[in-house]
């Protein structure tokens, strides 16, 4: 399931719970498209907290859109993962520094309000529009 959650616009923040599906996936995808259209740069915070599994169609889009962004991921400076889970936490970890130009972090689901803060200062405070 996919929640949109408040944020400034050049943020985009989403809270996933149960089991991610390809419809769910699409909707996500769908308001980063839209952000990107509007900003030079945004930021993701994605709240995990409910998260417990994705569909294989999910799982594949993600693979392909986040590929298929290679050449963009400097437009994404922060990604802040709120979870409590051991194994997500430890994936970011392992995972994180492998990403250019993305800085990645886990946060509490207690720090819900960090995390977008965190996010929030590594984007300019006006941002131009891309068109």
């Amino acid at each position: 399931m996919f929640e949109m959650l408040s944020a400034p616009d050049r943020i985009g923040a989403y809270k996933l719970s149960g089991t991610l599906t390809e419809e769910d996936f699409d909707r996500v995808v769908a308001d980063i498209e839209a952000r990107l259209k509007r900003h030079q740069k945004i930021g993701l915070v994605i709240d995990l907290s409910g998260f417990h599994d994705i569909t294989l169609r999910a799982g594949l889009k993600d693979l392909r859109y986040s590929f298929g962004k290679l050449f963009d991921w400097n437009r994404f400076p922060r990604e802040a993962i709120i979870t409590d889970n051991h194994w997500l936490k430890t994936m970011v970890k392992l995972v994180g520094p492998l990403v250019p130009f993305v800085e990645v972090r886990t946060f509490k689901p207690s720090e819900d309000e960090i995390a977008l803060a965190w996010v929030a200062e590594a984007l300019p405070v006006e941002t131009a529009d891309v068109a």
